[in-house]
């Protein structure tokens, strides 16, 4: 009699998908304006995904507008329809300075971003570290975050470092640090980001309804 061999099981990896928010936000700018910055990141998320991957988490990583209320509102609307879609938003914020021209010597201010990609840096490894993804996936071209990456890559090695980090670089954005240091990187293409347009008017969770902001059209 002859023993029967079960077929095994393919392996599906959880991948974790972290964005860097003002690189991406600038890589849409870059594309057409204003026209792509309503985008579904959690679908973005889902189409980067190749046969045997799954969908572990979606973090966004920004911090909030200061000096200009318009743009604070439209930001809040769109960090709404993100968490309602799922998306984790993480925030930091931003630091007021002072710049100076060294022609004139007037002074003007100006906000710097502070803490966004130590919390990003802090996600990626804490979901590695914690067992939660076999790959990240890391939305920027910030060589910044080529410290979090080598973090990873100390942290992965205490559990037989088996986890994949592949760079995804917004529009018009590279960064020849996180290309070295990622096990793979591509461009983030326009035709992906054309269909992972939200519609007009987006239902909430709580019922509530978001549109569009008329700025983003």
């Amino acid at each position: 009699m002859m023993a029967l061999r079960d077929n095994p099981v393919p392996q599906v990896l959880r991948v974790g998908v972290y964005v860097d928010g003002f690189n991406l936000y600038y890589g849409l700018r870059s594309l057409r304006g204003r026209r792509y910055l309503w985008l579904d990141l959690h679908a973005l998320a889902g189409r980067l995904l190749r046969s045997g991957q799954t969908l572990a988490t979606v973090r966004y990583f920004s911090a909030h507008v200061r000096g200009e209320p318009a743009a604070l509102l439209r930001q809040k609307t769109y960090l709404a329809v993100l968490e309602s879609l799922g998306v984790e938003v993480v925030l930091g914020r931003f630091q007021e300075q002072r710049a100076s021209c060294r022609a004139c010597g007037v002074s003007r201010r100006t906000y710097e971003e502070k803490q966004s990609d130590v919390a990003l840096a802090a996600a990626m490894v804490g979901d590695v570290a914690l067992d939660r993804v076999d790959m990240v996936l890391l939305l920027s071209a910030d060589s910044d975050l080529c410290a979090a990456i080598e973090a990873v890559r100390q942290v992965d090695a205490r559990r037989g470092g088996k986890t994949r980090v592949v760079t995804v670089f917004p529009p018009g954005r590279r960064s020849d640090g996180l290309r070295l240091a990622s096990d793979a990187w591509f461009p983030l293409g326009e035709a992906l980001v054309r269909q992972s347009q939200l519609p007009d008017l987006v239902p909430g969770r709580d019922g509530g309804r978001y549109h569009r902001p008329a700025h983003w059209s």
